[in-house]
């Protein structure tokens, strides 16, 4: 997947937008992380994504605690709202402003869990010139509908609250932990789904003076609406003219807000990482992902397979045979076998680590029990950042990692 040009007419690969990361003419990480190390060492986001279960909230906050670890300022933040991150941080709740986890490292880790609705009425609050203006639309029945039900408004207020975190200067490295593959293909588009919403020309007409009637509009578009009076109800309209005529005057600045957000989604110095397991249905979503990241001009820059047999020493030793029957043969039919599925494993998913490559590949082995502690996310930590664990697959089957917690989420 190497050498793909971004498409016609998508964001820039390299955007000059303010506060992004890379525009302030800092230095720019290399394009090619040498291991999943350089990720949480240099990299200012990371955007996990992947199937759902096969551990991407576990990764995750492995990706932040090891940040910590490494002295930096983490944060990670889930737009799952289950509560996963949560349990795998040992916690008994996550608002929607980071919560510090505590641990024995030189940095910081934090955690938020996104609340839509919260973080659409504060960008309503960021943006109203009155406090007044934010009042009539926080209780206009229009707008309450929009946060809770309308498509892409939490994928939008989760790429909100990455900018306002990565804005904020208080983290070194943010963490998303995003939803299933396709949905995770929603938030990296609701950026540009809402500068197109605010160029809308219907959204345009209607942000003309009305005084809660319609006299003010053209023809067409008093014609349009009263055809949706008939189908919806004029309250239903009613509410919508005055949702609009009481966002007049900050559409501005929420496009900005959304071109500065894609700006950063886009900037080479935002690293995306895909996760799966060695299921075939997993390892097709995740490559499923990898390519459309790939026509969006975007590398990936980590891949984490999850949930992987390890291999229990037998191919650094010859295995005597046993007598047939014995005990001794039992356990050794056994362990061939095991290995056997971990040789299919890393086979498996050795087409996507070529079409992802040179991204580094990390590993987690399966392991005994779920992770609900930050004991057992130091365990997963311990299995993706050692050498072992970040070897390609050219380097053949890693090493099993340390025991410990097996990811879930």
């Amino acid at each position: 997947m190497s050498g793909v040009s971004p498409p016609a007419g998508s964001t820039p690969a390299v955007p000059d937008v303010p506060g992004a990361p890379g525009a302030d003419g800092g230095a720019t990480p290399p394009a090619f992380p040498a291991s999943l190390g350089d990720l949480v060492d240099l990299r200012p986001v990371v955007v996990c994504c992947g199937p759902g279960g096969v551990g991407k909230t576990t990764v995750s906050a492995s990706f932040g605690l090891e940040a910590a670890r490494r002295g930096r300022r983490a944060c990670v933040v889930t737009v799952d709202p289950a509560r996963r991150l949560a349990d795998a941080m040992g916690v008994e709740s996550l608002p929607n402003e980071p919560v510090e986890v505590a641990g024995d490292w030189p940095g910081t880790l934090h955690a938020v869990m996104l609340d839509p609705k919260t973080t659409f009425d504060e960008l309503v609050e960021r943006y109203a010139r009155t406090a007044d203006q934010a009042a009539a639309i926080k209780a206009n029945r229009l707008y309450q509908n929009l946060t809770g039900a309308l498509s892409g408004t939490q994928e939008y207020m989760a790429m909100e609250k990455l900018y306002e975190l990565t804005s904020s200067e208080q983290f070194d490295v943010v963490i998303v932990d995003t939803p299933p593959t396709r949905n995770a293909l929603d938030l990296l588009d609701a950026p540009r789904r809402l500068t197109q919403f605010l160029e809308n020309r219907m959204f345009r007409a209607l942000m003309m003076p009305t005084r809660l009637s319609l006299k003010a509009l053209n023809v067409a578009t008093q014609a349009l609406l009263r055809t949706i009076s008939r189908v919806a109800g004029a309250e239903i309209v009613q509410d919508a003219v005055a949702f609009f005529q009481a966002f007049a005057g900050m559409e501005v600045g929420f496009d900005e807000r959304a071109r500065a957000v894609r700006a950063l989604l886009a900037d080479p110095t935002t690293a995306y990482v895909v996760v799966t397991s060695p299921r075939t249905d997993a390892l097709e979503e995740a490559g499923y992902f990898a390519s459309r990241l790939d026509e969006r001009g975007v590398r990936t820059a980590g891949l984490v397979v999850n949930r992987i047999h390890p291999h229990f020493g037998s191919q650094e030793v010859t295995l005597p045979r046993a007598a047939a029957g014995s005990v001794l043969a039992v356990l050794e039919d056994n362990l061939r076998e095991l290995d056997a599925v971990a040789d299919v494993e890393e086979r498996s998913f050795a087409g996507l680590a070529a079409s992802t490559a040179p991204a580094p590949v990390g590993r987690v082995p399966l392991l005994g029990t779920d992770v609900h502690d930050v004991e057992g996310l130091v365990a997963v930590a311990d299995a993706l950042f050692s050498g072992a664990a970040a070897a390609t697959v050219a380097d053949g089957p890693a090493a099993p990692g340390g025991s410990g917690a097996a990811p879930v989420g």
